[in-house]
């Protein structure tokens, strides 16, 4: 699927991920309803890695939103 249409699968609450990802990445998603020091934060979206630490801030590369391999992480 398209970034955009995995942008629409993560405002549901969905993981997705790229095919052409080699190892490493599990998935990417939206947080919401976070905080910091009592703050609320804005949304922000994390991958999930199988490094340590296992989370990163995303930022999307232009490759990754022109890209069509997203799927939905089962």
């Amino acid at each position: 699927m398209t970034f955009e249409n995995a942008l629409r699968e993560m405002k549901k609450g969905k993981k997705i991920t790229r095919d052409g990802w080699q190892s490493g990445e599990v998935g990417i998603f939206i947080v919401n309803n976070s905080k910091y020091q009592g703050e609320d934060i804005g949304e922000y979206i994390l991958i999930e890695t199988n490094e340590t630490p296992k989370f990163y801030m995303f930022q999307p590369t232009s490759c990754d939103v022109l890209a069509d391999d997203w799927s939905i992480v089962d």
